[in-house]
């Protein structure tokens, strides 16, 4: 890892002071001092505006983008308080914001037992039998794990986890977040048996004999979810801090979200007014508290880099728990997945959300949800007429859009709704997903050129802590569409991997537009606020395989050094 060195350093960066917020959808002004505070060249710079593709040097003034061009013009604007950066030979780029991640579940995951990774049944079990011994807790609980790799090829159970952990409540929950594993003594304080009802939404996974196997998918993980105590104020705090630290790390300037009850907006807005949270935030909240939103409008902190201004809901569940909804039976399963809501639930909310300028962001995966998703939009907007809603243009957004029936593709763009895809799912789903669906429904699936060349906007995203979270995978993913090991397989529709400059507006530009912001930020342009993140390999022009190896060296936010490397 090359690092980034100082040729001058005159005034310590972190002395500066960022201007205040910017109105969401304007441009900030140019500042009218020639001295900048920060200026940096040395390697390739890539600005994801097509009026201007490329430059030598880059030039910072309160926060905003004063020089976007060569390095001559920027050594005009270097003074005795001016800190000059140089990349030597790393590449630089807009901020990437990854446009759908949970971030108190990613602090969370560096907090708890990590199963992710784990590549066999087996070695879970080693993992919560090591965890049990070196913490001692009376209630264990972990995230990650997923059976599509494991030679064991099944999904674990209740008495897995009692041959290991039999005495405490064990509650271990699927990478996707869709399905957890009890064991007997979690089942067992929680009240499920073989005559328990699933809750609507969900499914108690149960063997031959009528009892339940531990596994609880969707809804039916409220049954156990109880025996968690809420985190306290203090927990959640760290989770953040943790997380938003993470990410700077990764090379994220910022990232959307999702499903975050409104107190966690709260600890965020608070955490970054005292300097404890450095990046960018773009909240979407839990459907409970809409009412809240509803009422306060848009919020923000006092610096603009944390916004609240979306609703998640779902749909349906996840393809690997065989919870996204089908239009067709599953081809491994006579199931056809499960619906989480109910259209009588949601219209009012989305209707009420026209109204208040309120984005909707909408979890679908299957075919059928995908198709509903598009559905009850449109009629949505049909009903609620563009003179009738504070705003004209609403973004709404299908989260994950994973697999699309070809009928459906051309309405992403017809209707105005953005596509919120998250490339590494391909790679990981691609050994699970043509058993799942056959290969007839593998069109349309994970199809990110498609949309794009329908018209569409495809915000790119990780879904973390589901996946790992690191935006040179996702980018891999996007441009190559194999996985990390290089396999791709028969029939994975290798066409509908992307362009660099796609990728790159995927994790730039066109999230800064699901966020309704980018007039101020997403490329690297005079008048915008300088977001930037550097990496040590230039991947735009690096042979796929070597794009993973990749490594962030600097991340700037609204002209503020959040991350760099030693």
């Amino acid at each position: 890892m090359r690092p980034i060195k100082f040729l001058l350093t005159l005034l310590a960066f972190a002395g500066t002071t960022a201007t205040a917020v910017v109105a969401q959808d304007t441009a900030a002004p140019v500042p009218s001092s020639p001295v900048a505070d920060m200026v940096i060249w040395g390697g390739p710079i890539y600005t994801a505006d097509d009026a201007n593709p490329s430059a030598e040097a880059v030039a910072i003034k309160d926060g905003v983008f004063i020089h976007v061009g060569t390095r001559a013009d920027a050594e005009a604007l270097v003074g005795d308080a001016t800190t000059v950066l140089s990349l030597d030979g790393a590449a630089l780029y807009p901020g990437f914001v990854d446009a759908h991640a949970h971030l108190h579940g990613i602090g969370e995951r560096e907090l708890t037992l990590n199963l992710e990774g784990i590549d066999s049944l087996s070695g879970v079990k080693k993992a919560v039998a090591d965890w049990r011994t070196k913490e001692q807790p009376s209630l264990l609980v972990g995230r990650g794990w997923i059976e599509t790799h494991w030679p064991e090829k099944r999904f674990p159970t209740r008495w897995d986890i009692d041959a290991v952990v039999e005495d405490i409540p064990v509650i271990l929950t699927r990478a996707d977040g869709h399905a957890v594993v009890a064991n007997s003594k979690a089942l067992e304080m929680a009240g499920v048996t073989g005559a328990t009802e699933a809750p609507y939404g969900g499914e108690i996974i149960k063997n031959a004999l009528g009892e339940p196997t531990g596994m609880l998918v969707d809804t039916a993980m409220s049954l156990v979810s109880g025996l968690v105590p809420a985190p306290t104020d203090a927990d959640v705090d760290r989770a953040l801090v943790t997380g938003a630290r993470v990410y700077a790390e990764y090379g994220w300037t910022g990232l959307h979200n999702m499903s975050v009850p409104i107190s966690r907006v709260d600890a965020l807005e608070r955490l970054a007014d005292a300097g404890d949270v450095d990046i960018r935030v773009y909240n979407a909240i839990e459907p409970e508290d809409a009412p809240s939103l509803f009422a306060s409008g848009m919020r923000q902190n006092a610096d603009g880099r944390i916004i609240t201004r979306a609703i998640k809901l779902y749909m349906d569940g996840a393809l690997g728990s065989r919870g996204a909804a089908l239009l067709e039976p599953y081809s491994d399963a006579a199931s056809t997945g499960l619906l989480i809501t109910t259209k009588e639930e949601t219209m009012p909310i989305l209707k009420q959300a026209l109204g208040s300028g309120i984005q909707i962001a909408m979890h679908a995966i299957g075919d059928r949800g995908n198709r509903l998703v598009l559905d009850w939009f449109e009629e949505a907007f049909g009903d609620v007429p563009t003179i009738e809603r504070a705003i004209a243009d609403p973004r709404w957004r299908d989260e994950h859009t994973q697999i699309v029936h070809p009928d459906d593709l051309p309405r992403y763009a017809q209707l105005g709704v953005i596509a919120s895809m998250q490339p590494s799912h391909a790679i990981g789903d691609l050994h699970f997903a043509p058993d799942r669906l056959g290969d007839d429904r593998l069109v349309g699936a994970y199809a990110w050129s498609s949309l794009i060349a329908s018209g569409a906007l495809v915000a790119g995203g990780s879904d973390a802590p589901v996946e790992r979270g690191d935006p040179m995978i996702e980018f891999y993913a996007a441009v190559h569409r194999h996985d990390l090991k290089g396999f791709q397989g028969e029939n994975w529709h290798a066409e509908e991997a992307v362009t660099r400059t796609e990728a790159l507006k995927m994790f730039t530009l066109w999230p800064a537009y699901a966020a309704f912001a980018e007039d101020r930020l997403g490329s690297i342009t005079v008048g915008k606020e300088a977001d930037l993140t550097a990496f040590d390999r230039d991947i735009m022009t690096a042979v796929p395989a070597d794009i993973p190896k990749t490594r962030a060296i600097l991340t700037v936010v609204k002209g503020n050094v959040a991350y760099m490397a030693e």
